[in-house]
């Protein structure tokens, strides 16, 4: 990303904003999530075609749909695949930072509760997973103004347990089983994060990990795409 410094247009908030913000978002994340778990739940007991050339961008949009299905549409918040976070976008030409998945609140725009996922094709393959938490999270580039968010780990293989312990090593951080969650694969970490001079973000932060196994799918391999777009396989398919 270029640029230098955020729109000049974030840097005074009015205080009904940020009153609006943390109310809404100390208060919903239990909903919030329950939404993503009857979204799973659905996509499990119907399993959609999943284009495994892009498994992270295929889940996240056919996740979306079965979230939305979930709501009433009475909720005062939507959910959205690929928004982008305008706060925190540098100077043009950069672009804005952009969610797998966020939940908007319909009375202002521009306060999101944002989710990042990460396809996990072993349990210890967890790099870019704990690098979006530190990198983007914690230093408010992601959800500037929530105080929580999740990460979701698309598990291809292993348990979940193995995928815990191996992000509670890597963050050096205990990952703790909310009782609320009941026997769902999802634990929190706590964090004090980096707040950029001036700004009115929250600095605690609460990251939500969310285990979601998907043990039938497999990653398509350049091996395997390469022939099956070699002319030679297009001759035997002609």
């Amino acid at each position: 990303m270029s640029g230098s410094s955020a729109s000049p247009e974030s840097t005074s908030l009015e205080d009904p904003f940020l009153k609006l913000s943390h109310s809404w978002l100390q208060n919903s994340t239990r909903q919030l999530l329950d939404f993503v778990w009857q979204g799973y739940d659905d996509m499990r007991k119907t399993p959609p075609l999943i284009d495994s050339k892009d498994l992270e961008r295929s889940i996240s949009q056919l996740l979306e749909v079965r979230i939305r299905d979930a709501m009433s549409g009475d909720e005062p918040f939507y959910v959205q695949h690929g928004p982008y976070e305008r706060e925190t976008m540098k100077a043009p030409p950069a672009q804005p930072p952009q969610y797998d998945l966020a939940f908007v609140l319909r009375a202002d725009e521009r306060m999101m509760w944002p989710i990042e996922a990460k396809v996990l094709e072993t349990p210890n393959q967890i790099a870019s997973y704990v690098s979006d938490l530190k990198e983007e999270f914690l230093t408010c580039r992601y959800a500037p103004f929530s105080g929580a968010g999740a990460m979701l780990g698309y598990l291809l293989s292993g348990t979940v347990e193995q995928a815990f312990r191996a992000i509670a090593g890597r963050l050096d951080c205990p990952l703790e089983q909310v009782v609320e969650y009941g026997i769902r694969p999802c634990r929190r970490s706590r964090h004090q994060r980096t707040v950029p001079e001036g700004k009115p973000y929250p600095r605690e932060f609460d990251c939500h990990h969310l285990m979601l196994q998907y043990p039938d799918v497999e990653r398509a391999r350049h091996a395997e795409l390469d022939r099956r777009t070699s002319p030679a396989a297009a001759n035997r398919e002609s």
